[in-house]
């Protein structure tokens, strides 16, 4: 008899509901969550593209629920997360005596959501050998388990995400190209909380109606004083950031209401360091990468050496420097 692998039915850590309802005030994530909408009615592979905490699995969630699978079983699983030695098994499984300590049949992920959606989460951090499995079981639409002589059919809907430039780890060498184009059907970008302001007041007041449930008390009222220090920060680690600012808010506002004073972004008893805001960083980056250009008299191969980046990579940020309308310095024999 076979082993189920357990599937994530009830909220996640990131507190994905049973069956999520999107909606947002900013019209760059209005489109996008359109988008899931359109794409939901088919049985199209998506890509779902964004930085760690944006809600990439929340967006999952809401495509599996909007389509003809949402009554099957929603299956999140971290690539990150799978062991070594086992992922091919946990992934496709295994039949009995195929390896040591395999004692019975065990069916994988992929059978598991049969009928339902899987989502690989970061699927960047496949190791190159479960990247070819994978393409395989994409094309053919079945899984051979270690250790069986024929495959088995498997009906799943596939859903990626990545907090990594795919493009880019192709252009490296770091993820098949043939894989890429497969999982590249129907990419999705889900933009960063802070390209998405619009969306913080009444994110914060579902987050904190979420969190207050998880830590058994009412709702507390929020301050207009908390909200304006709220909408003031940065989010780098998105969403997930903001849930964990809400929840040590509530904590330190007891049965009060929450005040700018329970806000706090850095580690309780530890005084805070000024660090550089993403955009600042950016800009350094800028700087710095266009003054050793401009030392190298705009050679890129030197500049790249200098600066300890690939040419490639120094060609990207300089091609994005130049769509913004910033003057790059082109090499000597260029001006000639």
């Amino acid at each position: 008899m076979s082993s189920l692998p357990k599937p994530i039915l009830e909220p996640t850590a990131e507190g994905v509901p049973a069956r999520p309802y999107l909606d947002s005030a900013s019209p760059t994530m209005a489109q996008v969550i359109d988008y899931a909408r359109s794409v939901a009615a088919n049985d199209t592979t998506v890509l779902l593209e964004g930085e760690t905490g944006t809600g990439k699995e929340v967006l999952a969630h809401f495509i599996h629920a909007e389509s003809r699978r949402a009554g099957g079983q929603f299956l999140p699983i971290n690539c990150g997360a799978l062991s070594v030695h086992l992922a091919e098994s946990e992934l496709f499984g295994h039949e009995r005596g195929a390896f040591s300590g395999a004692v019975e049949r065990r069916i994988g992920y992929f059978e598991a959501a049969r009928g339902g959606t899987l989502v690989l989460d970061e699927v960047s951090e496949l190791p190159s050998a479960l990247q070819t499995r994978l393409l395989r079981v994409l094309q053919e639409r079945e899984v051979l388990r270690v250790g069986a002589s024929k495959p088995t059919a498997v009906d799943v809907r596939v859903i990626a995400t990545t907090n990594r430039d795919l493009r880019q780890m192709v252009e490296d060498g770091e993820f098949r190209r043939d894989l890429f184009f497969r999982l590249n059907v129907f990419p999705l970008h889900v933009p960063p909380l802070r390209e998405r302001l619009a969306d913080l007041e009444p994110l914060v007041h579902v987050l904190v109606a979420r969190v207050a449930a998880r830590l058994g008390k009412a709702p507390p009222e929020l301050a207009p004083d908390a909200l304006a220090r709220l909408s003031r920060h940065g989010y780098p680690g998105n969403v997930r950031e903001l849930s964990n600012v809400l929840e040590r808010a509530l904590i330190l506002a007891g049965d009060g209401p929450v005040e700018a004073r329970h806000v706090t972004f850095d580690a309780l008893g530890v005084t805070p360091i000024a660090l550089p805001t993403t955009d600042r960083l950016s800009e350094l980056e800028r700087v710095t990468i266009l003054r050793v250009l401009g030392d190298c008299d705009g050679n890129r191969t030197h500049a790249s050496r200098r600066l300890g980046i690939s040419v490639r990579t120094l060609r990207n940020k300089l091609r994005d420097y130049r769509y913004r309308g910033i003057s790059v310095p082109e090499p000597l024999a260029a001006r000639t």
